[in-house]
């Protein structure tokens, strides 16, 4: 099956350009934000950007201070939200339905990444609400055997949902995005069960990648298990 060549309207570009203006100027004034790693980013290249997830600051932060601009896949349900729904609608987030299988987004995904894009996941599925990682869900596994372009891992620190409180105090309270060293996959020759398992084990295999960029504490299920470089 022929996958489409990916297309990005007019309108959601113009929309994106002011959507990230005004989201890194907000949390500028209202904390300190600061991006570490960025000589790590293969600009101009297909990659996955691999994320912890928090809290609801997570994402626009991670998008509207990356150094170029990603597309992005979030939870379905979030849409239906005040506030959330139209803000992801006009930048253009490609909605998935947690734990389903859905051909039409993974060509979707195909399309994005092999048209040279790079595209935002938490592979925790969800936000947590608390620093400490949650084991990832097997779908950027599935990402990963069928994409075969590298994984960028981003730890997020000081993410908490007391963020905008915090921050209505006058404390400015400091966000690191840190950005690691691009993660390469074999491909797979694993078939069935081994096949799945396969999966999970590369979705562990970021997250474990996320962990070295953390503090302890945010380790959660991969504590002992971190690695860095």
């Amino acid at each position: 099956m022929q996958i489409k060549k990916y297309q990005i309207p007019l309108r959601i570009r113009i929309n994106r350009a002011f959507i990230r203006f005004g989201i890194r100027n907000l949390f500028r004034l209202m904390g300190r934000v600061q991006v570490i790693g960025r000589e790590n980013v293969p600009l101009g290249t297909p990659y996955v950007i691999a994320m912890n997830h928090i809290s609801i600051f997570d994402p626009p932060i991670t998008v509207c201070f990356w150094p170029e601009e990603p597309e992005v896949i979030g939870a379905a349900d979030v849409f239906e939200k005040k506030g959330q729904g139209p803000l992801l609608s006009l930048y253009g987030v490609i909605p998935v339905h947690r734990g389903d299988y859905d051909r039409v987004l993974l060509d979707k995904i195909m399309s994005i990444l092999r048209g040279g894009r790079p595209l935002v996941i938490a592979p925790e599925g969800s936000r947590s609400h608390e620093p400490a990682m949650r084991r990832a869900m097997p779908g950027v596994g599935y990402i990963i055997e069928h994409a075969q372009a590298p994984v960028i891992p981003v730890g997020l620190v000081g993410t908490m949902d007391d963020f905008w409180q915090r921050a209505k105090r006058g404390e400015k309270p400091k966000i690191e995005m840190r950005i690691g060293k691009p993660i390469h996959f074999p491909p797979m020759t694993e078939k069935g069960a081994a096949r799945r398992e396969a999966r999970q084990r590369n979705a562990d295999l970021v997250m474990r990648y996320i962990a070295g960029l953390l503090p302890a504490e945010y380790h959660g299920v991969y504590a002992g298990q971190a690695i860095s470089g």
